[in-house]
């Protein structure tokens, strides 16, 4: 098995990015891709588990691209392609279906989650989707995948279906075992209107995130009308757990200023939320207006954007290719 490291990860095409994907995935992407051979897909399969607009699909596909290249993404230096262009994805994800177990599906708390209370009505994709996942990792024989918390039970999936495959085909270290990149200084980015909520593109209302293409105005406004607290903000973290809205404030604007919780708190101590969200929305406009304008400005080219994705499909159907071609040999398909 090659010791070379492979990083892989995907982002759903379902609309605006928002200031949760920056922090959380986007500009961890641009720096592994300075590290580490990089391969990052927009998920379009993935996003068909519910459904969606086809129009509407296809747009935001490219505005996911755009948002890649606008935080940094290099295609010079990272593949960069969708996922529905490259059949393997589709083809091994039925492969891993019949090496995959109900029962390990079963204990996946994302599907009742999405699901909700009526999953006799959810799609057999949602369902199955982490299969799906763990065929895009293993396709590519990736070694690395950055991922939220939220995804670890995902990624701990792939592995299992991986070792499985490896000891039911007498294979051992076919597929490498992906392992995980969880940023460590990088929290979780809470809702602006709910601090006990993951910041999400299908919260109903629009002040309950920063999308990068939010202007400053609608920055000032949001971050103004955000939930915190009427007192006075407080020196000690322990004191901030109980207030998860004013917390969440105070780690966006550490995150934001690369500085520690612990410096930004000991900073704001004993100051009104009103000047910690003056200098949280200061901080934003800086970052977040120039990646919005870049998005815009490249949306304004789609045949650049679908020139990019089909080289990046070019370059990723080569890998794909030859690892299909050994797995089919593996299982016996002629």
């Amino acid at each position: 098995m090659s010791k070379k490291k492979l990083v892989f990860s995907g982002v759903q095409p379902t609309g605006n990015l928002h200031l949760g994907n920056y922090l959380g995935a986007l500009k961890n992407f641009v720096s592994l891709q300075k590290q580490v051979e990089c391969i990052y897909c927009v998920v379009d399969l993935h996003a068909i588990t519910i459904f969606q607009d086809p129009n509407q699909l296809q747009n935001n596909v490219l505005e996911t691209t755009a948002s890649f290249l606008a935080t940094g993404l290099n295609p010079n230096k990272s593949i960069i392609f969708n996922q529905s262009s490259v059949s393997g994805h589709a083809e091994l994800a039925w492969i891993l279906n019949c090496v995959s177990r109900i029962g390990w599906l079963n204990r996946m708390t994302q599907f009742k989650d999405k699901a909700g209370s009526d999953k006799e009505k959810a799609s057999v994709g949602l369902y199955i989707y982490p299969n799906l996942m763990a065929a895009d990792i293993l396709l590519y024989k990736a070694t690395h995948v950055p991922v939220g918390a939220d995804q670890k039970q995902h990624l701990e999936l792939s592995r299992d279906i991986a070792q499985k495959f490896n000891n039911d085909f007498n294979c051992k270290e076919f597929f490498p075992l992906p392992e995980p990149l969880i940023p460590k200084n990088i929290s979780r980015v809470m809702s602006l209107r709910d601090g006990t909520k993951k910041m999400s593109k299908s919260e109903e209302s629009d002040y309950s995130r920063i999308n990068l293409k939010d202007t400053a105005d609608e920055i000032i406004k949001k971050i103004k009308k955000a939930k915190s607290d009427s007192n006075t903000i407080p020196g000690d973290i322990n004191a901030l757990e109980s207030k998860p809205e004013a917390l969440n404030l105070l780690t966006i604007y550490s995150e934001i200023t690369k500085s520690s919780l612990e410096k930004t708190i000991s900073e704001m101590e004993g100051k009104e939320y009103s000047f910690l969200k003056t200098k949280l929305a200061e901080a934003l406009i800086n970052e977040i207006t120039p990646v919005g304008k870049e998005i815009e400005k490249l949306l304004k080219d789609k045949s650049h954007l679908i020139s990019i994705l089909k080289k990046g499909t070019e370059k990723a159907n080569i890998i794909a290719e030859e690892n299909l071609k050994n797995i089919r040999e593996k299982i016996g398909l002629i």
